[in-house]
């Protein structure tokens, strides 16, 4: 029983403006959707003790503002009170409100929890209090526009970090306050999926849908929301087959006939009715990204780079428009001339990056400019955590050249985070200084010792998505070393948590390390050519440019050189950013010696960057095919600090094979010479 059935709650208290305007300029946060946090607006975090001093901090969340009695609180934290209860709950009052009001003098009124009568009563506003914004979000949505309702609800699920008041024990009170939460999760994903199924956006849905359904097989209107979400990805013959499991399961399990709703739905599906696959509106894109309520300059923008960064973890176009919503929220922030409200907007997005070729540089560039001018505005009076947060944005977005100076900012965020003990802030500056790694050619080790803290660091302080990324690097790192044992069981703890905390990017990344083993163990180039081919066709819809342009035809030159064929010449095959490397050996498989030489005149020196030993492979290749001693000699000299590693590897999509080999060949090549 929560306290909005408890007859012995105190009286209601409403929430007046006199408390409101008491209030507004406090910046703490209460996280209850997982372990009980607190933290400053920055993220900073915010001790309030031991166990019993969170439960009771939990307890007055749970009351919804209204004012606990004293003796329900004894009740609800002690099973048998000891004597002196009632005292050790005014102590741990006194100390929750030190902890939350740090500068509020002695003997004045708490602005966090209020004595009411006999009892105690949470005042912090319900927009900073996780769970209370959720049942806010969840209630305003209900009959909204679905592009707000997707957007608002994408965001809100985005506070979930595991079960409500995770470290803390059953208890009479929390039970069913536990059980509230979690059915308003339900109701929200469901909410959330219908509205993007609305949009005629529910393809990407399918493997969330699958997860959820199967984790609760009772409820009828998930199965149907799988079904449509299978039937808007073109598999109708998957969506039929769905809805007849979900019969039987229903009637197998517990008795029930088939509802209405999944007989509705196959008859639609069967017809090809035109409501399943409504064409989505610009509109409601953008809506999925943004909310439209009128909010202040500052809530508005960070919102924007809020749900930027929820959305973007979904992959797909959503990950496009996000990286576009975060831009344009960056841009409009400077316009404002307030360094602090911009700085706050860029570090609002922290999402994790794996990949070091910018999808689009451009923007990238322009993010990295308003950073520096935005760190530089601010000056020395940034605090430590905000600096942190911009100096690894800037490691993160200027990537794959040789700038010290962005090596140098990914290595300041790191020292500023490890002075400030905050884990949230240290893996963002652990991601950016891997993405810094590439600088330099045989920094293997170096990623595979961040993997490692990633992983350690997220897994302590769940940060679910940096885990993930620890776990992709520590792919990386074995397919650079070739030990795909290792790798393996990186591949299954990747997969199972992007499953559990719906990233279905990283179910194409895998795939396509997938397919690099089969390219390093089968003998039928066929095979290997056509699961590349299935990796492709899945890159152009998972919204990451910078990994999908030209990766296809690569993989397969890396295929045809191994088995000592010439490049694949088709001129359907779209080489992306990468046709510079190719184009000699597409003029040499043509019979075009001169223009090959040419072509090899205005080579551009590959970038430092995930493709750094895989073009300059091409390149070994190429000087050899031309008899070209100069190259072979830059090739040579690039390739040395990668020995003893697999060329193409560190991308977990290719394989050019042993550097070793290649090292033998070009020194056999260059001892002739």
């Amino acid at each position: 029983m929560n306290d909005r059935d408890d007859p012995r709650a105190g009286l209601a208290v409403d929430q007046q403006q006199s408390e409101t305007d008491d209030n507004e300029d406090m910046e703490i946060l209460v996280k209850v959707l997982g372990p009980i946090e607190v933290t400053d607006a920055e993220g900073h975090p915010v001790p309030v003790g031991s166990r019993r001093r969170r439960e009771l901090l939990g307890r007055l969340v749970a009351a919804g503002g209204r004012a606990v009695p004293l003796p329900v609180l004894v009740d609800d934290l002690w099973e048998d009170p000891p004597p002196a209860a009632a005292g050790t709950v005014r102590t741990f009052v006194a100390e929750l409100r030190r902890a939350l009001e740090p500068d509020r003098l002695p003997r004045t009124r708490s602005h966090t929890i209020e004595t009411v009568g006999t009892g105690y009563a949470l005042r912090i506003p319900r927009e900073h209090v996780d769970a209370h914004r959720f049942e806010d979000t969840l209630r305003a949505v209900q009959d909204g526009p679905s592009g707000q309702a997707a957007g608002a609800l994408s965001e809100a699920l985005s506070w979930w970090r595991g079960e409500p008041y995770a470290d803390l024990d059953a208890s009479p009170w929390l039970t069913p306050e536990r059980a509230r939460l979690t059915e308003l999760h339900r109701q929200a994903v469901e909410l959330r999926a219908r509205a993007i199924l609305d949009l005629g956006r529910g393809a990407p849905l399918v493997t969330e849908l699958e997860a959820f359904a199967t984790a609760h097989p009772w409820r009828e209107h998930a199965w149907v929301l799988l079904a449509h979400a299978l039937y808007q990805a073109g598999r109708q013959v998957d969506a039929l087959a769905s809805l007849r499991d979900a019969r039987a399961r229903l009637l197998d399990r517990f008795g029930l006939e088939s509802a209405d709703s999944l007989d509705h739905l196959e008859r639609d599906i069967l017809r090809h009715a035109p409501h399943l696959t409504p064409a989505p509106r610009d509109e409601d894109r953008l809506r999925l990204l943004t909310r439209t309520e009128a909010t202040g300059t500052y809530s508005r923008l960070r919102s924007m780079s809020t749900v930027a960064r929820a959305a973007a973890v979904t992959g797909g176009t959503n990950l496009v428009l996000a990286q576009e919503q975060r831009a344009a929220a960056a841009a409009e922030a400077e316009r404002t001339d307030d360094p602090g409200l911009t700085a706050r907007v860029i570090a609002a997005y922290d999402v994790p990056t794996i990949w070091t070729r910018a999808d689009d540089p451009g923007r990238s560039e322009a993010l990295v400019a308003t950073t520096r001018r935005t760190l530089d505005r601010l000056g020395p009076e940034a605090s430590p955590a905000l600096r942190a947060r911009l100096l690894a944005t800037i490691g993160l977005e200027h990537r794959g050249t040789r700038d010290r100076w962005a090596a140098e900012a990914a290595t300041e965020a790191e020292q500023l985070a490890r002075d400030l003990h905050d884990p949230s802030v240290l893996v963002l500056a652990l991601n950016a200084r891997f993405v810094q790694s590439f600088q330099r050619p045989g920094r293997t080790g170096e990623r595979d010792v961040i993997a490692g803290e990633l992983i350690d660091l997220s897994t302590r302080h769940d940060l679910p998505m940096f885990e993930i990324l620890g776990h992709l690097i520590k792919i990386q790192v074995c397919a650079a070393r070739g030990d795909t044992e290792t790798a393996q069981r990186h591949v299954m703890a990747a997969e199972r948590l992007a499953t559990v905390h719906e990233t279905p990017l990283v179910h194409v990344l895998t795939a396509a390390f997938r397919a690099m083993q089969l390219a390093e163990r089968s003998d039928d180039p066929a095979e290997v050519a056509h699961a590349y081919r299935t990796v492709a066709t899945d890159l152009v819809g998972a919204g990451m440019p910078g990994v999908e342009a030209g990766i296809f035809p690569l993989a397969l030159l890396a295929l045809r050189m191994r088995h000592r064929r010439p490049v694949p010449t088709d001129p359907a095959l779209d080489w992306g950013p990468h046709r510079p490397w190719a184009q000699p050996l597409l003029h040499l498989a043509c019979g075009n010696i001169a223009a090959a030489r040419e072509a090899v005149a205005i080579l551009p020196s590959p970038r430092a960057d995930h493709l750094y030993d895989a073009l300059w492979t091409v390149n070994a290749h190429t000087a050899i095919l031309l008899q070209d001693e100069s190259l072979a000699a830059q090739a040579h000299d690039a390739l040395f600090p990668l020995r003893g590693e697999i060329a193409g590897g560190t991308t977990a999509v290719i394989s050019f094979g042993p550097v070793n080999d290649i090292l033998a060949t070009l020194d056999q090549y260059l001892d002739r010479r």
